[in-house]
């Protein structure tokens, strides 16, 4: 896990205190040449409960605020509460392949 990794997955922790936190580092999978740009994360947390999923992903958009304006050009949000959590038996969306663009290619 690099210092990137690292820093999303402690703000992540504490901020929604989560019972399953996964941060993946999929920056492997972009079409380009980029390093440290593509993430997922799952969260588990009991501070989900009673929340539309907007709210929790704004949330979580807010959290890594910082890293979303400078290294991070994609962010997968996986958002659950317990219960829907078991409901999934653990299983999440799989990312697709990055197409490429940036957020300078905005036309």
């Amino acid at each position: 896990m690099n210092t990137l990794d690292q820093k999303i997955q402690q703000k992540l922790l504490n901020t929604f205190e989560p019972t399953v936190l996964d941060v993946q580092n999929e920056s492997h999978m972009h079409s380009g040449t980029a390093t440290d740009s593509h993430y997922k994360v799952i969260i588990v947390s009991r501070l989900f409960e009673g929340q539309r999923l907007i709210t929790r992903h704004r949330s979580v958009n807010q959290c890594l605020a910082q890293e979303l304006e400078g290294p991070v050009h994609a962010l997968a949000i996986h958002t659950y509460t317990e219960d829907e959590w078991e409901a999934q038996q653990g299983r999440v969306p799989l990312s697709p392949n990055c197409m490429g663009g940036s957020k300078s290619d905005k036309s």
